[in-house]
């Protein structure tokens, strides 16, 4: 099954799109604010972060030289003269303005940040704030090295342990600075999740959304294993996001602070730096495009391989049963051929690009001492400032080099994107359709009533039945019948409104009214108390009426092997398939729908036990409409429909229906 309508070879305002459709409505609402506005607030918040370090900066250099004057004056003079001349100039005037910008940006979006997102600004703001600092520090200790190295040049041995202790005080607070921005990082990551995540559920499980991208033909539809995109998908994405966010605030504030430093020192290095990181960027980024396909087709090959291992785990019975290793076997090892096939081909890209980034690197050692060193045998700037060069030129780099540094990682993260953003797209077009059931009505009245209805084969001319008509009212029993594959299945799916007639009109009543018991009952991951209450709430039904039910409908063993009613166990495994069968029965007891619609309900039953079972809904005075293919049925029935198969039909008593046995 391949992707039909979700093409990874998206074009990057296709991706930038996909990723504000997930981003933003976890920041800010997505019906009432373009991305420009998402993209203004996330500038207005380093306006703001700025302007909280430059003012807390400024208050506890007062309150310091109040207190400590020699610190700032044999240590940090340099802090205290660059502070002041900023106070000084238009630069206060400029980082004013624009923390009041700032501030104001976000006091005006104050309605649209309820709902805690709020909290989601102020825990990306406090990251940023954390991030400002260590880059704050980094840029001191750029100077630091420089002096560091010339008291060792020059021999100035107190001078040397001064700085030196000034740098270790340096390290000192940038440590816990750096670990708590990790930790508030990770925390927002969660966040992100889980908001996104309970989103996805949400809209999966409206208006059967999970059943229209999971049909019957694999083909009608174009998502695959939505299991892993909610759940895979989702995690990869917000760790991945933030990463990728907190990296270009970094790189953005590495940046701002090293540039002037190292535009001062040499402008011949710093225009080399720029010409350098334009080829190379070229040359990384047109590489890195041959990774997406790549990496989007290994992320649904991957999932596809784990699925095959998950069926056999679900399976394991019935192939246990057929012998039927050797197929899986071929089947899991075709599946995982593709896998290595395609990891191969990515192998042979990641090396490319590994080649390409290390030869980045290498040429980013060997720039500033070929530059620079003509200058210093020239004597014209001093070892220390040679340092402070390579340093600053290190920082600036990495700075204009942290996207294609990131690349294959890069690479991966957008396929993923197109991935999520593709499920996201579909589940909340369908979540948010308005029912369609223009030939099925929802009425009050406890009757079905089916009047002149054609149903075809969904994406198909197949016809399955033509102009039916049929009402089944108060404690009505119908039971259908006919050949395999005449859509007896089907009908039960238009009853219960998963498929449209083509034309006609069904009347039916509202949910909760009527109940469908497949051939193999659903068994949900729960306690022997929720299978039993499913899908009502199983704090309605006391312990007494639980086990009374499970009584009545033969399984009292089950009680004797799980007296605790909480206990959960993989009940698929552990129950059999006639034991399952009760249960469901057990679970329509204690509903009490008016309708119940079992599709071959007693199929792995004996015969006592269906007359049992079927009793007892006659005692419950139910409406019933049967499947099946036993004689025996007939007893249970007032009514038997028999399709043909071509679409005709036939409605007759069943005291004058006759089964075929031959």
């Amino acid at each position: 099954m391949t992707d039909q309508t979700i093409s990874p070879n998206k074009t990057i305002s296709d991706q930038l799109s996909s990723l504000r459709r997930l981003a933003q409505p976890f920041f800010l609402p997505i019906d009432q604010n373009n991305g420009w506005s998402f993209i203004w607030l996330l500038i207005s918040l380093l306006f703001c972060v700025g302007g909280i370090v430059l003012i807390s900066l400024t208050g506890l250099i007062e309150v310091l030289e109040t207190i400590q004057p020699i610190i700032f004056e044999k240590y940090l003079n340099g802090v205290v003269n660059t502070i002041q001349s900023i106070w000084s100039s238009w630069w206060g005037l400029l980082f004013s303005s624009l923390f009041f910008i700032g501030t104001t940006s976000f006091f005006s979006f104050r309605h649209q940040l309820k709902n805690k997102r709020w909290l989601h600004w102020t825990l990306l703001g406090i990251i940023v704030l954390m991030l400002l600092t260590v880059n704050g520090i980094n840029a001191g200790i750029g100077f630091i090295a420089r002096d560091l190295t010339n008291a060792l040049v020059q021999r100035q041995e107190e001078g040397f342990y001064r700085i030196l202790g000034i740098y270790a005080i340096c390290f000192i607070v940038a440590l816990p600075v750096r670990s708590f921005q990790i930790f508030f990082t990770l925390k927002l990551s969660i966040i992100w999740r889980e908001w996104l995540t309970k989103s996805l559920i949400s809209q999966y499980l409206t208006n059967k959304a999970y059943y229209t991208l999971n049909p019957n033909d694999e083909q009608s539809t174009d998502i695959d294993n939505p299991d892993q995109r909610i759940s895979e998908d989702t995690r990869s994405f917000t760790q991945e996001s933030l990463g990728f966010t907190v990296g270009i605030f970094d790189a953005v504030l590495t940046f701002s602070l090293n540039i002037l430093i190292l535009f001062a020192i040499s402008r011949t290095l710093t225009f080399s730096l720029f010409t350098f990181a334009a080829l190379a960027s070229t040359l990384l980024i047109y590489a890195g495009r041959k990774l997406i396909k790549i990496n989007f087709d290994q992320l649904r090959y991957e999932a596809d391989f784990r699925y095959g291992l998950v069926h056999i785990r679900d399976n394991s019975e019935a192939i246990a049963f057929y012998s039927g290793e050797y197929p899986e076997k071929i089947e899991n090892q075709r599946r995982l051929g593709v896998l290595v096939k395609n990891f191969n081909l990515l192998i042979i890209w990641k090396a490319i690009i590994f080649t390409m980034k290390r030869s980045t690197n290498y040429a980013g050692i060997f720039f500033p001492y070929l530059i620079m060193g003509i200058p210093y045998f020239a004597g014209e700037i001093d070892y220390g400032k040679f340092v402070q060069a390579g340093f600053a030129f290190n920082m600036v780099e990495n700075s204009l080099f942290f996207i294609v540094n990131q690349i294959d990682e890069l690479a991966k993260f957008t396929a993923g994107i197109t991935r999520l953003e593709g499920f996201q797209s579909k589940v909340e077009t369908i979540s948010q359709q308005k029912p369609t059931e223009e030939n099925i009505k929802i009425t009050n009245n406890l009757s079905i009533l089916i009047n002149n209805v054609d149903l075809f084969t969904p994406n198909s001319k197949k016809p399955i039945i033509k102009d039916l008509s049929l009402s089944i009212t108060g404690s009505d029993s119908l039971l259908v019948v006919g050949p395999s594959g005449c859509g007896k299945t089907s009908l039960l799916r238009m009853i219960s409104g998963l498929w449209q007639p083509d034309q006609g009109l069904i009347e039916k009543p509202k949910t909760g009214e009527l109940l469908f018991i497949p051939q193999k009952p659903y068994m949900i991951l729960g306690s022997l108390r929720e299978q039993l209450c499913y899908p009502t709430d199983n704090n309605k039904f006391s312990d007494e009426q639980l086990k009374s039910v499970l009584n009545e409908v033969n399984l009292s063993s089950l009680l004797t092997r799980y007296p605790d009613l909480n206990i959960k166990q993989d009940w698929p495994r552990i129950l059999s398939l006639g034991e399952q069968q009760r249960l469901a029965f057990g679970r329509l007891l204690l509903n009490s729908p008016r309708f119940a619609v079992l599709d071959e309900a007693t199929s792995a039953l004996d015969i006592n036990t269906e007359e049992h079972l079927y009793s007892l809904l006659r005692k419950r005075d139910l409406a019933v409409i049967s499947v099946g293919h036993r004689p025996t049925l007939i007893d249970f029935h007032e009514s038997v429909l028999e399709l043909k198969g071509n679409g005709t039909w036939n409605l007759q008593p069943s005291s004058s229906y006759e089964f075929d046995r031959t």
